[in-house]
C-alpha cells in the first residue's frame, strides 16, 4: 500500500475519535460546507493545514455533498530548506498543491518592526483571498485548531482587554462572496501531534524569522500557562471553550454588538421599575 494511502487510512481508522469525527461534528455543527462550494484549502507547510487537506479529500471521496477543492499554497518569503519540505510532503501525501510566491516577509521587515504579527497576518489573508477569488472559490479554509481557539480567548481577556474567540466561519468584509471556514476547530494539538509522529511525518513548524528569533511570542506564553492550569484543573480548556457558548448578558457589564456598544446601564431603570411593579 503506498505511503498516502496508509496516512488516509489511520485518518478514518486510528483517529476516528480524536480527528474525522470531530472534523465531521465540525462541518456538520457550524455548516461549514454546502453544496457546490469551491473551498481554497490554504497550505502552510504546518502540521495543521496538511491534515486539513487529507480530511478534506477523505470527506470528498466518501461525503455525501458535492464540492470543489484547491490546495494552494501562500509562499510568503519561506527558505528553499522550507519550500522543498512544502513539496516533499505534498508528493508524500498526494496533494495536488498550487504555490503563489508573494514578498510579505520582505514588506514586514522594512515596514512592521513594531507589530510584525499583525501586519503579516493581515497581508497572509489579503493574499489568501486574492488567489482564492482568482480560482473561482467562495471559500478558504484554515487550519486553525482547537487549542487555537482557547488561546486566542486568553490572548483577548489578558493583553486585549475584551472577551472575543476566533470564529469557525467569518464572511469577508473586502472580498464580497468569500467566506473563511475553519474545520478543525474541534481537534486539539496533541491529536494532531500524535497523528503526525504515528505517521513518521515531519512538517514545517514556522518559517518566520522573528518568531523563531528564540524571543518567543505572547501566544507562546499563553500556550504555557494553559499546561500549567491543566495540571491543576484538567477541565480548564473545555471549560474556557464553553465560556464562548455560555455567556449570561445579563451579567455583564457591557458588550458590543455589531460594532455598537451597549451598557447594563442601558436597561438598568426598565428592570428596576418592573421589578418593583
Amino acid at each position: 500500500m503506498e505511503k498516502y494511502r496508509e496516512i488516509e487510512k489511520s485518518i478514518i481508522k486510528k483517529f476516528r475519535k480524536e480527528i474525522w469525527s470531530k472534523f465531521i461534528k465540525a462541518i456538520k455543527d457550524y455548516e461549514l460546507i454546502e453544496e457546490n462550494d469551491r473551498i481554497a484549502v490554504c497550505i502552510s507547510g504546518g502540521k495543521d493545514s496538511m491534515l486539513l487537506a487529507k480530511c478534506f479529500q477523505e470527506l470528498k471521496r466518501h461525503g455525501q455533498i458535492k464540492f470543489d477543492l484547491e490546495f494552494i499554497v501562500m509562499n510568503p518569503g519561506y527558505n528553499q530548506e522550507n519550500i522543498n519540505l512544502i513539496y516533499s510532503n505534498s508528493k508524500k501525501l498526494n496533494i495536488p498543491i498550487k504555490v503563489f510566491n508573494t514578498d510579505i516577509f520582505n514588506v514586514v521587515e522594512l515596514h512592521g518592526k513594531k507589530d510584525p504579527c499583525y501586519l503579516c497576518a493581515r497581508m497572509r489573508r489579503g493574499h489568501l483571498y486574492s488567489i482564492a477569488e482568482s480560482l473561482n472559490c467562495n471559500k478558504i479554509a484554515l487550519g486553525h485548531h482547537y487549542d487555537d481557539v482557547i488561546e486566542t480567548i486568553l490572548l483577548n481577556i489578558f493583553y486585549n482587554g475584551s472577551h472575543q474567540t476566533m470564529m469557525p466561519k467569518l464572511k469577508s468584509k473586502n472580498f464580497p462572496g468569500l467566506e473563511l471556514i475553519r474545520p478543525l476547530y474541534l481537534i486539539r494539538e496533541k491529536d494532531i501531534i500524535n497523528f503526525s509522529k504515528y505517521n513518521d511525518l515531519t512538517f514545517m513548524k514556522c518559517g518566520c524569522l522573528i518568531t523563531t528569533s528564540g524571543n518567543g511570542t505572547k501566544r507562546d506564553e499563553i500556550k504555557k500557562l494553559i499546561k500549567d492550569l491543566e495540571k491543576i484543573n484538567p477541565s480548564i480548556v473545555k471549560n474556557i471553550f464553553s465560556s464562548s457558548t455560555n455567556v449570561n448578558i445579563n451579567s455583564l457589564l457591557g458588550y458590543k454588538l455589531n460594532g455598537e456598544n451597549s451598557s447594563f446601564l442601558d436597561n438598568y431603570s426598565i428592570n428596576k421599575n418592573n421589578s418593583m411593579l
